[in-house]
């Protein structure tokens, strides 16, 4: 019960046959938040065909912990005449703007609590949501004992079948 990986889709038009991916753990490689954001390509490539090589898929990184910061990462045609395209990464880092360190976010918590301000903290319908999402798994769980427990090494990214849960779907964890 240390290791989770879910393929989640949200069920309204917005969203419809966007997956999100989560994965959490113990012992992993690195204590790291991130929300990775891929986007697809251009229905209508303008260099289809032309470039030289193949570009990365253009992402959007929002950092939350330990070192806040967002990342955007596009695909750039150098100037010249050469049909190449360049990832160009744009790095926004909380420290280096503003010097020093956010508090934690216990810190956080612990003042808007004393201040009574809920602005942070989950509403109920949120907490009902996570149990709604959540019971059904701890329910199987404990009535068969034919579901397997994949297991992993301390100090790995999670079990192969992380991977191909999203392999599946010819997709990839980023690389963190």
């Amino acid at each position: 019960e240390t290791y989770a990986a879910m393929r989640l889709e949200v069920d309204n038009w917005r969203w419809s046959g966007v997956p999100i991916y989560i994965r959490a753990g113990k012992r992993l490689p690195r204590r790291i938040t991130e929300i990775a954001i891929y986007f697809k390509p251009a229905p209508t490539a303008m260099f289809h065909g032309r470039l030289l090589g193949s570009p990365q898929q253009n992402y959007l990184s929002i950092q939350v912990q330990p070192e806040e910061g967002i990342s955007f990462c596009i695909n750039s045609k150098p100037p010249g005449p050469r049909m190449r395209a360049k990832p160009v990464l744009m790095d926004f880092l909380y420290h280096d703007s503003f010097g020093g360190s956010s508090p934690e976010a216990y810190e956080r918590l612990l003042l808007d609590a004393m201040k009574n301000d809920p602005t942070l903290f989950t509403r109920n319908d949120e907490i009902d949501q996570s149990w709604d999402l959540l019971q059904p798994v701890l329910t199987a769980w404990n009535e068969s004992q034919d579901i397997p427990v994949c297991t992993y090494p301390s100090g790995t990214w999670g079990p192969n079948e992380a991977s191909q849960l999203v392999q599946r779907h010819g997709h990839s964890w980023r690389v963190l």
